[in-house]
């Protein structure tokens, strides 16, 4: 069938995707290529915007070379990609400068004084969104202190999927969702001067790009970008959300009738919920994201910890050095993960507390702390690294509990995606932490697929967004769920607890830790 390919770009931070689906949402090829990242001693993490181009580029090439049958069939491409940051472009389409990415932490300060002062409260009752180190005004408001003449050279403040969809269209837009979450209102559904004031920061108002719904407007592809991937000139190009609502879409976050919340279990952690019902939208706090659903009248809020598997990746990097210094041969994560998650599922569970806050520019989810470090409690000589491994695993369960505890959802079921959705013993814990039945999806790639769907919707393949996700969605959730386990769920209600309120009394100790290694 002519047209019948959706192509879904995906731009990670460390690696972007290409994936190819039919209009039934079955995946029928995949490209990636890794992207690299600069990190700064001085908490700075910056990415090329011409580099973060080259490799999208190159992924697409690659997915059309490889399978030269695609091409005549496609029928649009569609982006999405990391959230945050900050990258910038002058009147003549050039990079200024590096973006800075979510992971950056120099905009820390400025945000904890926003959010200690009435900027935080007034701003967060406008946009939904609490702010946190990620987030651009914060990183805009930095490069303005220490960079004003990169600032003064920008013609157009993008976030990264911005960046790639002006690449293929030459068009400067952004999505909805990170416009709103932003600079913007989710009630009128556009910037709002009063965020912008209230962050000292209206003066860049025309540097901001309009918003563009994706699932109603799309863009065509130059000829130059369609000559270098070999596709045809003018093919539409939808600007997807960005790759949280994205990837939440694509796992089945959205399901009338039915109250399902979403994990994004990967690197970073995502807790997403829907709210039919702006009343229903939760502002008693500063920890949440708030966003328009591709569905009218409709919002997602999220809460979103800094780091999920990261944790496990620290802890098995760690062993792998341990084993090179003694001369041994380092364990590979294929072959060692699966034997992992056979070995803690059988370790006696609850031995220790584990908070997941390893990421070096702190905790954003659901508190907001730059200094929030992680931590083992109840180490003795009873307890080995098995105990601790399992006490990892369980510890981004209970940062989980605790976004959906800010996001005060109650859902009757959990829908998981992400590298951790591989883990059974991860979906047992998981499951038994939250207390519902935990569901997975027979595909992986969730976020292009959400971004697909989009287009397929733009294109017009479907009435609504409910009967594009029942083509998308429903066929590729697992058909049975991982239920909690009942022994498992009564220890951990009590040990949640004991997570909340450890992490809760230790932020003497981090401020004590951190002006020490200041000393140094």
């Amino acid at each position: 069938m002519p047209d019948d390919v959706i192509v879904g770009l995906d731009a990670g931070t460390s690696v972007i995707k290409a994936v190819a689906f039919d209009r039934q949402g079955r995946e029928l090829a995949k490209t990636q290529c890794e992207n690299r990242l600069e990190t700064r001693p001085d908490g700075g993490v910056e990415q090329s915007l011409p580099g973060t181009w080259g490799t999208a580029r190159a992924t697409l090439q690659r997915l059309f070379a490889e399978h030269p049958a695609l091409a005549p069939r496609l029928a649009a491409i569609a982006v999405t990609g990391q959230g945050d940051g900050t990258w910038m472009i002058d009147d003549q389409g050039r990079p200024v400068g590096d973006a800075l990415l979510w992971l950056d932490s120099r905009a820390s300060d400025i945000v904890s004084h926003w959010r200690a002062t009435r900027t935080g409260p007034e701003t967060y009752r406008r946009t939904g969104t609490g702010l946190n180190q990620s987030i651009q005004s914060g990183q805009l408001s930095w490069l303005e202190r220490h960079e004003p003449g990169r600032v003064a050279a920008a013609a157009t403040i993008f976030h990264c999927k911005d960046w790639l969809y002006f690449c293929l269209t030459g068009d400067r837009a952004t999505d909805p969702a990170e416009a709103l979450w932003t600079y913007g209102d989710f009630r009128s559904g556009d910037y709002s001067d009063a965020v912008l004031e209230a962050f000292g920061l209206a003066r860049h108002r025309e540097r901001l790009p309009r918003i563009v719904d994706g699932s109603r407007e799309h863009g065509e592809l130059g000829a130059e970008v369609a000559r270098e991937i070999g596709v045809a000139e003018g093919t539409p190009v939808v600007l997807a959300p960005v790759d949280m609502l994205a990837t939440g879409l694509g796992a089945g976050v959205y399901e009338p009738g039915k109250r399902v919340a979403c994990s994004i279990i990967g690197t970073t952690g995502a807790h997403l919920c829907v709210r039919e019902d702006p009343r229903d939208i939760v502002l008693s706090n500063q920890s949440c994201y708030t966003m328009p659903c591709v569905a009218p009248d409709t919002w997602v809020q999220l809460c979103s910890n800094m780091a999920a598997t990261l944790n496990l990746e620290w802890f098995l990097k760690g062993l792998n050095a341990m084993l090179e210094a003694l001369g041994e041969a380092p364990l590979t994560a294929e072959g060692l993960l699966p034997r992992l998650d056979a070995a803690l599922a059988t370790t006696e569970p609850g031995r220790l507390i584990y908070h997941p806050f390893i990421c070096a520019n702190g905790e954003r989810g659901p508190f907001f702390n730059p200094r929030a470090r992680a931590q083992f409690l109840g180490l003795s000589t009873e307890v080995n690294h098995l105990h601790m491994a399992r006490a990892i695993y369980e510890g981004v369960a209970f940062a989980a509990r605790d976004c959906y505890h800010a996001l005060e959802a109650h859902p009757e079921e959990l829908r998981l995606t992400g590298g951790a959705a591989r883990s059974k013993t991860l979906c047992t814990i998981l499951a038994s932490v939250m207390g519902v039945p935990v569901r997975t999806l027979t595909r992986g790639e969730t976020g292009a697929a959400g971004a697909a769907m989009v287009a397929s919707l733009c294109l017009g393949h479907h009435r609504d967004l409910a009967e594009a996700c029942r083509t998308w969605v429903t066929p590729f959730l697992a058909e049975e769920c991982v239920a909690p386990d009942p022994a498992l769920q009564n220890l951990y209600e009590r040990l949640f607890g004991v997570y909340r309120r450890s992490h809760t009394n230790s932020d003497g100790f981090w401020r004590h830790l951190e002006r020490v290694n200041a000393e140094r």
